[in-house]
C-alpha cells in the first residue's frame, strides 16, 4: 500500500468539507437502508464523526500497530450500536464510493486497490476483537437513582447497572438515555460499581450538546438507560502489582477517572495498612468549578493524600493562581512517581511539556487526550486519544 497515497487523497477529499459526509450517508442509506437504524435519528452531531474516523484511520494505516488496542476497543464498544460483521462491507463500499466521486479522475486502480485493502486491515481488526467478546453483553441496562446540579453548567448522575459491570478505575465507558436514543456519550465514572451496583458520573454542560443538556435538565430518577462496555487502561493501575506514589493532575471535569483511582486507593491503603502516597492538583477556570470537594471530602483525613487547587481565570481568587501543570511541575521531578494527566487537550499537552521540564521522563507520565490518535500520533508517555467518533466527556473545556 503506497501511505503516502491514502494521505494526500484523504486530505483533498476532506478539504470538500460537509459535502464528504453528506454524500457518504446519502450513499450508504440508499445502498444498504438497513444501516440507518444503527444512527440516531438527529444526525447533525453524528454526520462527520464515522467519515473523519475512517477516513483518518485507514489513510494513516501505516501506523495501525501503533493504536492496535484503541481499534480493537473501538470494535468491541460498537457492538452497543447493533453493529454486526456484515455492516461493515456497506460501510467500506460507501467510503470508497465517496474517494471516487470527489477525487474523480484521480481515482485510478491502483489507488482504489489500496484503500480497498487499507479499510480491510482496519475492519478486519475491529470484527475480530468484537467476536472475541460475543459470550459478553454488548451493552448493560441501568436506573437513574439520583440526580444533582452541582453548579452552573455540572451535574452528577448516579446509575444502578442490572448486572455485574467490570469496570476498572480510570476506564470510560459510553451511555445512553431514553431523551436521546443511539445518541452514545462518553463519560468517566468517579468510582467502580458500589456493592449496590451504582456507579456515577460528573456531567458537564457543552455548548449546543444535545445529550449533556438532557442529562443536566431532563434526566428523572427511574429513568432506563444503557451502558457500553468500558474502555481505555492509561488511567487505570494494575490490580496485582505495587503502585508507585501519585500525581494525579487533573482540568476542570478531567477530575472524574482520577477520583476513581482515589477510591482504589483508599481501598488498598484500608484493605493492606499500607499503599502510595497521592498528590491531587486540580485546576479549574473559575472558583466554582471545584465543584468535586464533597467526593475529595470522603478523603480528608487520608495521611496519605494532598490535595492542591489553583485557578486560571479569576485573579480576585485567594489562593494559587494559573495552570495547574505548573503547580505539579513546581514540586519537583518524579523520582519514582506515576503522573497520571486527565482534561481538555491543551491543558493535557501543557502538563505533559511541565512535567517533563521538571525531570519526569516519559514512561512515568500517563495521560489521555480525547481527540483522533492519528493527528497526534502516541508518543512513549502512552498519551492516547479516541476519535471524534469516541470522543468522551470529563475532560474539560480550555485549559485550566
Amino acid at each position: 500500500m503506497d501511505a503516502d497515497a491514502l494521505k494526500r487523497t484523504w486530505a483533498q477529499v476532506a478539504a470538500y468539507g460537509d459535502a464528504v459526509p453528506g454524500y457518504f450517508y446519502a450513499h450508504l442509506f440508499l445502498a444498504h437502508p438497513e444501516t440507518r437504524d444503527l444512527f440516531p435519528v438527529a444526525m447533525a452531531n453524528q454526520r462527520d464523526r464515522l467519515v473523519k474516523a475512517l477516513g483518518h484511520m485507514v489513510s494513516n494505516v501505516d501506523h495501525v500497530g501503533d493504536v492496535v488496542g484503541y481499534i480493537e476497543d473501538l470494535g468491541r464498544d460498537h457492538r452497543k450500536f447493533g453493529t454486526i460483521a456484515g455492516h461493515y462491507p456497506a460501510v467500506g463500499a460507501s467510503l470508497l464510493a465517496t474517494l471516487k466521486h470527489f477525487l474523480g479522475s484521480a481515482w485510478t486502480p491502483e489507488l482504489a486497490a489500496d484503500w480497498a485493502a487499507a479499510y480491510n486491515l482496519i475492519a478486519t481488526t475491529m470484527i475480530t476483537a468484537a467476536e472475541s467478546v460475543e459470550s459478553q453483553p454488548a451493552t448493560w441496562a441501568g436506573e437513574v437513582v439520583s440526580t444533582e446540579r452541582r453548579g452552573m453548567d455540572i451535574g452528577t448522575i448516579t446509575v444502578r447497572v442490572a448486572d455485574r459491570y467490570r469496570y476498572q478505575a480510570g476506564q470510560s465507558l459510553a451511555l445512553e438515555i431514553p431523551q436521546r436514543p443511539r445518541q452514545w456519550r462518553y463519560y468517566s465514572p468517579t468510582h467502580a460499581p458500589r456493592a449496590d451496583g451504582t456507579v456515577t458520573f460528573h456531567v458537564q454542560l457543552v455548548a449546543g450538546g444535545q445529550v449533556s443538556g438532557a442529562l443536566l435538565r431532563d434526566v428523572k430518577t427511574g429513568d432506563k438507560v444503557r451502558l457500553g462496555p468500558p474502555i481505555g487502561e492509561l488511567l487505570t493501575l494494575p490490580f496485582d502489582s505495587e503502585w508507585p506514589d501519585l500525581v494525579l493532575v487533573a482540568g476542570g471535569t478531567g477530575i472524574a477517572p482520577l477520583l476513581a483511582v482515589l477510591d482504589q486507593v483508599a481501598a488498598r491503603h484500608a484493605s493492606r495498612g499500607s499503599g502510595p502516597n497521592v498528590t491531587l492538583y486540580h485546576g479549574v477556570r473559575h472558583p466554582w468549578g471545584f465543584y468535586a470537594k464533597p467526593e475529595l471530602e470522603r478523603f480528608a483525613d487520608a495521611p496519605w493524600l494532598t490535595v492542591v487547587y489553583a485557578v486560571s481565570d479569576d485573579p480576585s481568587f485567594p489562593g494559587r493562581q494559573g495552570l495547574i501543570g505548573d503547580f505539579a511541575a513546581a514540586d519537583g521531578p518524579g523520582d519514582g512517581r506515576l503522573a497520571m494527566v486527565c482534561g481538555s487537550p491543551r491543558m493535557v499537552e501543557h502538563t505533559i511539556a511541565a512535567l517533563r521540564r521538571a525531570g519526569f521522563d516519559e514512561q512515568s507520565i500517563r495521560a489521555e487526550k480525547y481527540e483522533d490518535p492519528f493527528t497526534q500520533q502516541p508518543s512513549a508517555t502512552g498519551v492516547q486519544a479516541a476519535t471524534p467518533e469516541l470522543a468522551r466527556s470529563g475532560a474539560g473545556q480550555g485549559i485550566q
